[in-house]
């Protein structure tokens, strides 16, 4: 036993960090919840092997289940959750596997902060329950982006356009948002948490942008009441054969322009290269971050090169690795290559999902008040699944909120076209999951599938939305929908007039992975005469 207990300290000790100047230790438990009663009771042995970190330093369980690492005044202690288990609830429905160190509290800032605990020595212990075992298909992970509630209408928004239509539906084990829960009012997380934990879905959260103190003095302070409230900013957690890393990736630059910039400070590379190396090479790695990777324009820094360059070094010897990112409220498949710097074996995918909020919750409300929120790039707001398969594979996809039908585009094409005209005018397919390679074709009245071409501009749905937008005589919604970007899931098609007078039925159908895609419309052809 003692041999344990020092093996864990050893291995603290020997990662670079916070051990030299730490003047506490944290020790505990992890045990597994048999008894079904709050807390550990007699019957719940501890769990031996558990990896328990201060968000640097990574230790091991010793046999009875107890850890024991060194804190310093605001660091957070947490459990990486091993594959075969899930966590106690907190309070607030969200995973208990967590605990802030803040002997003074936080610092006194314009949103709450961590209220003082002095209690020492500093001793928790961390609930796990035991959960069956994926089936050979594998298993699902809910994602969503952006959810941004700036009010309390905008939680109510979120509460019914996407959090009701899956609640008691959903077989997703995990869940994650990443990033910019709210938009700045971090008074809101209480009232969105008991939303989100309504599914009753483990739920893990990244910190964004519009989640930070802007009050604090610096970039460590600006996550105060983040991590009073959901602890740990960059944590991993295990699950079936997949292994998840969440990183803060918002770098505070208070009094410059701009007042942030993507990237990750050394306290995060040390715990990323000690987590890394204790994970076989062959398992599937999902990072999950708010801002992306890649640049948002030509010569724009959105993600420090140089951190994305020592990030990329780490990650280099794993070919299964999935980024996930958000921050864009538009969607997009991006694949790292080496003229970033990325030396993997494969180009590096990043999945820039699309936002809850869509564009900001903005537009014109429907008939249940919920306004239509379509993104810039045409892409309805929503959420994507995360399909976990065996041996290091994934499949993705995405959902438009209260979609009944689960469609995967959208379509455009005139109402009506003079029989015999050029054929000037198109068909456009906006399919939100396509990427550069997506085969899209479409026919005519049955006819002969034809090819769609890929085109990089405006959706024309949205385009016609800011028309109407522009004409109206009073305000259609609260914020009108945002003007329509250049999409790169866009797809057209000329449309026939050479057919007869009449309605003509237009089918599309797009090649995603593991599914087809279809959708389908008509228009009319007309007489007329000069």
């Amino acid at each position: 036993m003692k041999r344990q207990w020092a093996l864990g300290l050893v291995g603290a000790l020997l990662c670079a960090g916070t051990a030299q100047a730490a003047e506490t230790f944290a020790s505990g438990t992890v045990y597994e919840e048999r008894d079904g009663q709050p807390g550990r009771g007699a019957r719940d042995a501890g769990l031996p092997g558990v990896q328990v970190s201060n968000g640097q330093d990574i230790v091991l369980t010793d046999a009875q289940g107890r850890y024991r690492l060194p804190v310093r005044d605001g660091q957070v202690v947490f459990v990486i959750k091993p594959d075969a288990y899930r966590f106690d609830n907190a309070a607030d429905g969200l995973p208990a596997f967590w605990r802030l160190y803040a002997p003074q509290g936080g610092p006194r800032l314009k949103y709450a902060t961590a209220a003082a605990d002095a209690a020492a020595p500093v001793a928790w212990d961390f609930g796990l329950r035991r959960e069956k075992a994926a089936g050979r298909e594998g298993w699902q992970m809910l994602v969503m982006a952006d959810s941004q509630t700036a009010r309390a209408a905008d939680v109510d928004y979120y509460a019914r356009d996407i959090i009701d239509p899956l609640r008691g539906r959903t077989p997703a084990r995990l869940g994650t948002t990443l990033g910019d829960l709210v938009s700045d009012d971090l008074s809101l997380y209480p009232s969105l948490n008991r939303v989100t934990a309504s599914l009753q879905v483990p739920w893990f959260h990244v910190p964004g942008n519009h989640d930070l103190n802007f009050d604090a003095a610096d970039d460590e302070a600006s996550l105060s009441s983040w991590r009073a409230v959901y602890g740990p900013d960059t944590y991993a957690v295990n699950e079936q054969g997949a292994s998840f890393v969440f990183l803060d990736d918002v770098v505070f630059q208070p009094g410059a322009k701009p007042g942030y910039i993507g990237g990750l400070r050394d306290a995060q590379f040390t715990f990323l290269e000690n987590y890394l190396r204790t994970l076989p090479k062959q398992r599937l790695l999902v990072l999950g971050m708010h801002i992306p990777l890649f640049d948002a324009a030509p010569g724009r820094e959105t993600f420090r090169h140089a951190d994305r360059a020592r990030l990329f070094a780490l990650l280099r010897d794993f070919p299964h690795v999935l980024v996930l990112s958000g921050h864009s409220h538009a969607q997009q498949h991006y694949y790292h290559g080496a003229d970033e710097g990325w030396a993997g074996a494969a180009p590096l995918h990043e999945y820039n999902v699309g936002a809850a909020c869509g564009a900001f919750w903005s537009g014109v409300k429907d008939a249940e008040g919920i306004p239509d929120a379509t993104m810039a790039d045409g892409t309805p707001n929503g959420y994507a699944v995360l399909n976990v398969r065996p041996g290091g594979d994934y499949a993705l996809d995405y959902h438009a909120a209260r979609d009944p039908d689960d469609a995967q585009m959208y379509l455009h094409v005139p109402k009506v076209l003079r029989k015999g005209a050029y054929p000037a005018w198109g068909v456009y397919a906006n399919v939100f999951m396509g990427q550069d390679d997506t085969a899209v074709e479409y026919r005519v009245d049955g006819g002969e599938w034809k090819p769609m071409k890929r085109v990089v501009q405006p959706d024309p749905r949205l385009l016609v939305e800011n028309a109407r937008d522009d004409i109206a005589e009073q305000l259609r919604g609260f914020d009108r929908s945002p003007e329509a970007t250049p999409s790169p899931h866009l797809w057209r098609a000329a449309l026939p007039t050479d057919l007869g007078e009449g309605e003509h039925a237009v089918e599309v159908r797009a090649k995603l992975p593991g599914r087809d895609a279809t959708a389908k419309t008509t228009y009319r052809l007309a007489t007329a005469t000069p």
